[in-house]
């Protein structure tokens, strides 16, 4: 055992040494301090791809921080197995005095997290968690009566009208990791990927970055998917390899829609902590009672892109072999699916989480109860998006669509697989008859 007391860090949706607020604080707490990642492998086991791009991604950014801690005399302490039973032997083999770590939304890190702090607080140790995933926490923004919103316009006038600078404060942990012997050195080798059961991906990861002339033109050129409007910065914010502040002052400045879009992602990580349920159920009960026609032939061929409908088909294309999709087209493939197809959102919600580089739980299942018309939404069910007019108006020259339905307007590409103003009738048949009081 070593018996020197120290202070743990750990990291897990908060992957940079810069403005982390859990790591601030652990510095500062007077103790040498670990900074600890571990492989969940409750996590890993239910990814059915060998080479995902995330674990890949995952490994190369934490050997990016473990190199940088090494110029400074430090490193990594990197573990791969079950959380429990490795918190269980570090307490063993180290004198922890405190742990810090950035709170986690969702509900099995909500669940794992309070399991560690118990087994900690058994043995005397401190567990210390911190606001740095989102800008506002699902408590903060509430309704005067103390009650969470759930319809998001209102929730985002609240959010808007209490915002103060002090939620854009930069916490200089970096520069606390650069400037002292703080951090160890556990000196343990660190796993390899394929150590973790997992191979290298070919899929390539947009850089944490993006010009201040995209946010600033992002209300202008965000709905058109062949144009480069969109920062494609969500797996950083999914794994924290930027900060969400740096990211949101930026915006603050520059573009209203696109703080907007910040405000959308936190009112989602509010409504999956506020509404646990709804993470695999409706969030509005009612609608658990549709007749889904759940075809797994027609859901094939929506996965694969062959629906006949060729922005639904570039979509799930590009998806398939980047790991990225539009938002717009993802608001009309998951419209598509559920209501053109009667399938259920969560077998498209569970397709996109396998495949989505910036897969979040929040908003991947926010999104597609929105599309689905059972989540946070104030419209009615009735909405169905017309996949043809939507091409017209987002796609007018088929440029997105031609870079990946090469084979439209050949024989060789499909008729569409059902016809529009059928499905739609069908589709608010088949609600208004689950919805009827």
């Amino acid at each position: 055992m070593h018996r020197s007391p120290i202070s743990v860090c750990w990291l897990r949706r908060d992957l940079r040494l810069s403005d982390n607020t859990a790591l601030w604080h652990a510095l500062n707490a007077g103790h040498p301090v670990m900074i600890l990642f571990i492989f969940d492998s409750h996590i890993l086991g239910r990814l059915e791809s060998r080479n995902d791009a995330r674990v890949h991604f995952l490994h190369n950014t934490l050997l990016g921080l473990h190199e940088t801690l090494q110029k400074n005399g430090s490193g990594m302490c990197i573990k791969h197995g079950k959380p429990e039973e490795i918190w269980a032997q570090l307490i063993q083999d180290y004198a922890i005095v405190g742990v810090y770590a950035n709170r986690d939304y969702e509900p099995y890190a909500r669940q794992r997290d309070a399991h560690i702090a118990s087994l900690l607080n058994k043995q005397g140790i401190a567990w210390n968690d911190y606001k740095d995933h989102v800008l506002r926490e699902p408590h903060e923004v509430l309704k005067d009566d103390g009650k969470p919103y759930t319809v998001f316009t209102p929730y985002s006038r609240k959010w808007l009208n209490s915002l103060h600078d002090d939620h854009f404060r930069e916490w200089n942990s970096e520069a606390l990791v650069r400037s002292s012997q703080r951090v160890t050195n556990p000196g343990e080798p660190i796993p390899t990927l394929q150590d973790l059961g997992f191979e290298s991906s070919s899929i390539s990861i947009p850089p944490a970055y993006t010009e201040d002339d995209l946010i600033a033109h992002y209300d202008s050129r965000r709905n058109f998917p062949h144009m480069d409007g969109t920062s494609r910065l969500g797996i950083h914010l999914r794994f924290g390899t930027m900060s969400i502040r740096t990211l949101a002052q930026r915006a603050r400045h520059l573009n209203a829609t696109f703080l907007n879009e910040l405000i959308w992602r936190d009112f989602y990580q509010m409504i999956l902590a506020q509404f646990p349920y709804a993470a695999d159920r409706s969030f509005k009960p009612a609608y658990d009672h549709i007749a889904w026609r759940n075809d797994p032939a027609d859901f094939e061929r929506w996965c694969l892109g062959t629906t006949g409908y060729p922005l639904v088909d570039a979509g799930m294309r590009q998806l398939n072999q980047t790991g990225f999709m539009h938002n717009r087209v993802r608001m009309v493939t998951a419209s598509f699916l559920t209501k053109h197809l009667l399938i259920d959102w969560r077998w498209g919600a569970a397709w996109f989480a396998r495949h989505l580089l910036d897969f979040d739980l929040a908003s991947n299942n926010g999104g597609w109860q929105w599309a689905a018309g059972s989540g946070c939404d104030a419209a009615p069910y009735f909405r169905v998006f017309n996949p043809s007019e939507q091409a017209r108006k987002f796609d007018p020259n088929g440029l997105y669509i031609q870079k990946w339905v090469p084979e439209w307007g050949t024989k060789h590409y499909p008729a569409p697989m059902v016809e529009h103003a059928f499905a739609r009738t069908r589709a608010l048949d088949t609600y208004g008859a689950a919805l009827k009081p």
